[in-house]
């Protein structure tokens, strides 16, 4: 059963098309990788899915609903969450805080029980505390809890991105080059992490990745984009041994 349909989506920047008739079919518990050369339009890809774009035409379909349009806000409470290429923690917040930022889709208190320090404001606070460990833990990152974000490893900064994308509880999570300035050794531990959050979490992972030993290691399918529009679709192997796929990457 597919959990994102993506169909003829096209973004218009002055005239000029990022983005061509893009489409795009993941079933629920795949991990897929969108691939291509620098500037083949990618990332505006993952803004359209989580709002930070509007698309000029197309639609976007996650378990059926349509999203196209709508919020960042509203696409993150639909099921999608993501990481960027350019780490975004908070990074002068503690790592268990970081979590516990993603986590307020889930737990509620009111204005009035905050500023009051009211029992329900604690009860929340506590529940928060403890399901935000869980998280850490499953990342080795609970001994961590009280570091400040900034001074954790570039891994586990990684790592932490992650595990606050899914503490906003998704169905699918989008990871932009999560392996961008990682050593060979950071990038096989990753590679591990990723399987493990797919199968723990049940999850459906999309990613766009340039490191071809991650993406052949661990991606069962393959959309390769170029210049705006897909180049290539299929089981990965295939695709990377597309000779069309080798001449965008390496040139004529």
């Amino acid at each position: 059963m597919e959990l994102l349909e993506v169909k003829d989506l096209t973004i218009i920047f002055g005239g000029l098309h990022a983005v061509d008739g893009f489409h795009l079919s993941i079933k629920k518990g795949q991990l897929y990788g969108l691939i291509g050369p620098n500037g083949a339009g990618k990332t505006t890809v993952f803004n359209m899915l989580t709002g930070v774009y509007r698309p000029t035409e197309g639609k976007i379909f996650l378990d059926g609903k349509d999203i196209t349009g709508k919020k960042t806000v509203e696409i993150n409470q639909a099921g999608i969450a993501r990481t960027f290429q350019n780490i975004r923690l908070f990074k002068k917040l503690s790592v268990l805080d970081n979590v516990k930022v993603g986590l307020h889709n889930q737990y509620h208190y009111s204005t009035l029980a905050s500023i009051l320090r009211l029992p329900s404001y604690f009860k929340v606070e506590e529940q928060m505390n403890q399901k935000a460990l869980e998280l850490l833990k499953v990342f080795d990152l609970d001994q961590d809890a009280d570091t400040t974000a900034e001074n954790l490893p570039y891994g586990k900064q990684r790592k932490l991105e992650i595990a606050r994308a899914l503490a906003t509880g998704p169905k699918l999570l989008l990871l932009d080059e999560p392996a961008a300035g990682m050593n060979p050794n950071e990038t096989l531990e990753l590679m591990k992490t990723i399987r493990f959050v797919r199968d723990t979490f049940d999850m459906t992972i999309l990613l766009i990745e340039h490191d071809m030993k991650l993406v052949s290691g661990i991606c069962e399918e393959l959309t390769v984009l170029n210049f705006g529009k897909v180049l290539a679709q299929g089981k990965t192997a295939d695709v990377l041994n597309n000779p069309e796929v080798i001449k965008a990457y390496l040139g004529e």
